[in-house]
């Protein structure tokens, strides 16, 4: 519902909104509170990659993103449907603008689509940018890197693709950091991937740092992925709230953080949109919480509000 003129007006239901299904049980007249996180959604990054190919596309822009924009399909939907498809490979681009995401791409990259011939609209996120020129300050210093993240993650990729394979490390679990023999590296620089919840891997930065006490830590976590994660455990922590329901991609590895914080709390379910909402989840629930990863347009949190709100009879709070 949306308030206009003192009256209160029904948004009409998205495409692929479901049909509200009124939750088993629940008490018509007894209204589900709906509780949202302090901070959560679009990060700048995200939002500011967003404007950009939007403005490119209703200026008559031609061009193809290098994997996805960001990690939501909604986003990746709403921008194919403007006319900017997403490929997988250079190779692949035939129109004359590669956009590269809010990710980032490894330098050569660049390089590489100058050579094919191709403008490039680069969303890569400041915050990014300032870990690739930290990385490169480390190595002129005669540091070993130790980036802390995902392997596969298109972020650590492109910090990792153009390096020398001696160079640095990719560590993901504490096993894999008890493998390696951190003492025969004069200094060693310990970068993060910027969506990552820092304290889940500070058990592994103190392995390093207890076999190397040369070992310095540099804060790249997103300051926004760190207030949507504060935010998110307040929520969950909040003793009225029951069940937190975190909205994001299923590649969103930011989304999945959040749920991880929320998930220690409180019972959690990671929802793509309104769609994935299973109403048995809510069974005698009386407050509901909601977030959302960075990735996560503030559109599709409105959907999920308003579908809980046709089920459950829900208010915000």
């Amino acid at each position: 519902m949306v308030r206009h003129g003192g009256r209160r007006r029904r948004l009409p239901r998205a495409s692929g909104q479901p049909r509200p299904r009124r939750l088993p049980g629940a008490r018509r007249g007894v209204a589900v509170k709906i509780k949202r996180a302090l901070k959560y959604g679009f990060c700048s990054g995200v939002r500011v990659a967003d404007i950009k190919v939007k403005r490119f596309a209703a200026a008559g822009g031609r061009g193809a993103i290098l994997g996805q924009v960001v990690h939501n399909e909604r986003v990746v939907e709403e921008m194919e449907r403007l006319g900017v498809r997403t490929v997988q490979t250079l190779d692949e681009v035939s129109e004359p603008t590669v956009v590269f995401s809010a990710h980032g791409v490894p330098p050569s990259f660049h390089e590489r689509a100058r050579r094919l011939g191709l403008e490039i609209l680069d969303t890569t996120c400041k915050f990014v940018y300032d870990i690739h020129k930290e990385a490169q300050r480390a190595l002129a210093g005669g540091a070993h890197l130790v980036f802390i993240g995902e392997p596969g993650h298109r972020e650590v990729v492109g910090y990792t693709h153009d390096l020398l394979a001696g160079s640095f490390h990719i560590v993901h679990t504490e096993e894999e950091a008890r493998a390696v023999d951190w003492s025969v590296y004069p200094e060693i620089r310990v970068l993060y991937q910027t969506t990552l919840n820092a304290e889940e891997y500070e058990a592994i930065v103190r392995i390093i740092e207890a076999a190397n006490p040369a070992t310095r830590r540099a804060d790249t976590i997103c300051y926004a992925t760190k207030e949507n994660q504060d935010a998110a455990r307040a929520l969950a922590a909040d003793p009225e709230v029951e069940v937190v329901l975190v909205i994001g991609g299923r590649h969103s590895a930011n989304t999945r953080h959040l749920w991880e914080i929320c998930q220690r709390l409180k019972p959690s379910y990671l929802v793509q949109g309104a769609a994935d909402i299973d109403p048995a989840w809510l069974t005698g629930v009386s407050c509901v919480g909601l977030t959302a990863g960075a990735s996560t347009p503030d559109y599709v949190v409105d959907e999920v509000e308003a579908h809980l709100r046709s089920i459950a009879g829900g208010e915000p709070a």
